[in-house]
């Protein structure tokens, strides 16, 4: 028991960052809660803010690994806007005059050129960065620009209808509730087949894994909150369709983030470039693959977009890629490079997402809500910088 102990204090020690953000989300929904007499906590609100939060997600989850790398990507919030107003083009005019009573395989072919209109934009971005060394401030700058003329080049300054009943399903679908059910005891199960997997490999190579306690008692934690989720959830309509997409998006980016060479690669650049390059970490490929993961994640972002709101407009993505950066720092992404997670960048959206929402609830203009979310950002950054420097 008392290696247990000692553990946890190591581990909430040399994590710090991410157990003060778990509990300022903590501190906000009982705020809000207290403030709103319990409407704050209430099913349908409770499942609109997961949906809300699913955009900047998508983000965020790319993200991570740019600024890992110690590059930052201002292009996101239009990249993604420059998506949905495509897919919205596509729905309203163009699958309407080629495939007019097909709309399953116009929805998907929508889907599909938007991660590609995502994915080549931001190639073409990352191989300026990567191999032509032009910093990545200034490239994403631009092309935040670029795509800003061209978002008014396709809808000619008008709104473009994308609400057709299968398309509208990506973002504002849900899941019949038995569904909801069986898909958290498939995630449970997952999660402790993971932790027992982690705990023999790292015996097998020779790691001391955390006491078994522990590593239960995580797992356990864990478990709960997905069936308070799935349970709060299924009150209302059921989960949420973009919170599947998003949840499947996480785990996978996860696992190329920690067992992949390019996610081992993206962390090793960040924590010590010269130290990487000297190692035989070929530096211009890794930067680019991580561009091109963004690109993805801003297609599915952007078909995402346009699903929910039902259109594609000129204003689309605007300051999306605030939030997603936002949340990567306040997930414990670090502005320095070489440190941070896709699971913590999610929980900084999802307080960024929390606090929105209650604001809203309690009429607080948007002036206010604007100057609330730069305070917060700023302290994290500080937070981030402060820890830093005492390791």
């Amino acid at each position: 028991m008392s290696d247990a102990l000692s553990f946890l204090k190591k581990q909430i020690k040399e994590n710090i960052q991410t157990y003060a953000i778990l509990f300022a989300m903590a501190f906000v929904w009982l705020l809000f809660s207290f403030l709103t007499e319990g409407m704050y906590i209430r099913s349908q609100n409770f499942s609109n803010l997961f949906r809300q939060m699913t955009v900047t997600s998508f983000l965020a989850v790319g993200m991570v690994l740019v600024i890992v790398t110690g590059n930052i990507d201002l292009s996101v919030g239009k990249v993604a806007g420059f998506v949905s107003v495509v897919a919205a083009k596509f729905q309203d005019d163009i699958w309407f005059n080629v495939m007019p009573n097909n709309e399953l395989l116009t929805t998907i072919l929508s889907v599909l050129i938007g991660i590609g209109v995502g994915t080549i934009f931001e190639a073409i971005q990352g191989y300026l960065i990567a191999y032509l060394h032009v910093p990545s401030f200034i490239v994403t700058l631009g092309g935040s620009w670029i795509l800003n003329g061209a978002i008014l080049v396709v809808t000619e300054g008008k709104t473009i209808a994308a609400n057709q009943p299968i398309f509208s399903y990506i973002a504002q679908g849900y899941l019949p509730p038995i569904a909801g059910w069986i898909m958290a005891g498939a995630l449970i199960l997952v999660l402790f087949l993971t932790m027992f997997q982690s705990r023999r490999n790292k015996m097998k190579y020779g790691f001391t894994p955390a006491p078994i306690v522990l590593d239960i008692a995580r797992t356990i934690f864990l478990s709960i909150i997905i069936t308070v989720y799935v349970y709060i959830v299924n009150q209302y309509n059921g989960v949420q369709f973009p919170v599947l997409l998003l949840a499947v998006t996480a785990v996978v980016m996860a696992y190329i983030s920690n067992n992949t060479p390019i996610g081992r690669y993206a962390y090793a650049i960040g924590g010590n470039r010269e130290a990487a390059r000297l190692s035989g970490v070929n530096i211009n490929k890794s930067i680019f693959k991580v561009f091109v993961f963004m690109g993805v994640l801003c297609g599915i972002s952007g078909v995402v977009l346009a699903s929910y709101v039902g259109y594609g407009t000129i204003a689309a993505g605007s300051g999306y890629e605030l939030d997603a950066i936002a949340s990567c720092i306040l997930g414990g992404t670090s502005t320095l490079g070489g440190i941070g997670t896709i699971f913590g960048a999610i929980i900084g959206a999802m307080l960024m997402a929390s606090l929105t929402s209650g604001l809203q609830m309690l009429n607080v203009t948007a002036a206010w809500q604007y100057i609330l979310k730069g305070i917060v950002l700023v302290l994290a950054v500080y937070a981030d910088v402060y820890l830093k420097k005492s390791r």
